[in-house]
């Protein structure tokens, strides 16, 4: 069973001006849902419930159950367009899925262990996430809300790629497919930078010997 439902109707009265007068009511949000043998069809979302979901990270890589007029389809998030400014969504599409297909997806990458780390609490280690989004690949009923990579062990200067990372069963790692050279870094922990430490010592060394060399 999916952790999100959102109820929905079919939509007949399209074109940018009927997308405008269903955001104006304030009720309803335009959106799309196609894949699958059905044709494309325009829906409008009760708003309520779909920004009450959006408000949660796992409603973007899970599988929601949408009801179009009493009949139930599942379906991901594939868009989402947002007003430039007001805290609107203006509008949204939907994916089809098919429990014996796979699907490729991103799903967060959440790093923890952080306040255990060795590397940067004893040896002044700094963490740079450089990936917050994997693409995966898999059945609907194996799609993790996120992947999990805990750093509490990682030494200092070490760099993880997408090989070291730990994936449920089911899953693969839709870079990894295209071979070794797309195993991508995920994350590093390097050694702090101190602004105004060593770096500014030296150049000050170096301004003192060339004013002794001056006065030679």
């Amino acid at each position: 069973m999916s952790d999100f439902i959102l109820s929905a109707s079919v939509r007949n009265d399209l074109g940018k001006g009927a997308s405008r007068r269903l955001r104006r009511v304030n009720l309803e949000v335009p959106a799309i849902v196609y894949g699958g043998e059905q044709a494309p069809q325009p829906i409008s979302v009760e708003k309520s419930a779909f920004y009450k979901a959006v408000e949660q990270e796992s409603f973007f890589s899970s599988v929601i159950d949408l009801v179009i007029d009493g009949k139930k389809e599942q379906v991901v998030v594939r868009d989402m367009q947002r007003h430039p400014f007001k805290p609107l969504i203006t509008h949204a599409d939907f994916l089809r899925i098919d429990a014996t297909h796979e699907i490729t997806m991103n799903v967060p990458l959440h790093v923890v262990g952080e306040e255990n780390s060795l590397a940067i609490k004893d040896h002044d280690g700094e963490l740079h996430v450089l990936a917050n989004e994997i693409s995966i690949s898999c059945l609907p009923k194996d799609l993790p809300d996120y992947l999990e990579v805990d750093i509490s062990e990682v030494e200092l200067g070490t760099t993880l790629h997408l090989s070291d990372l730990k994936v449920p069963a089911g899953v693969t790692l839709v870079d990894l497919t295209h071979g070794e050279d797309h195993d991508k870094a995920v994350l590093s922990v390097t050694k702090a930078k101190v602004r105004g430490g060593d770096d500014e010592a030296a150049e000050g060394e170096e301004g003192e010997e060339g004013n002794q060399d001056d006065e030679a």
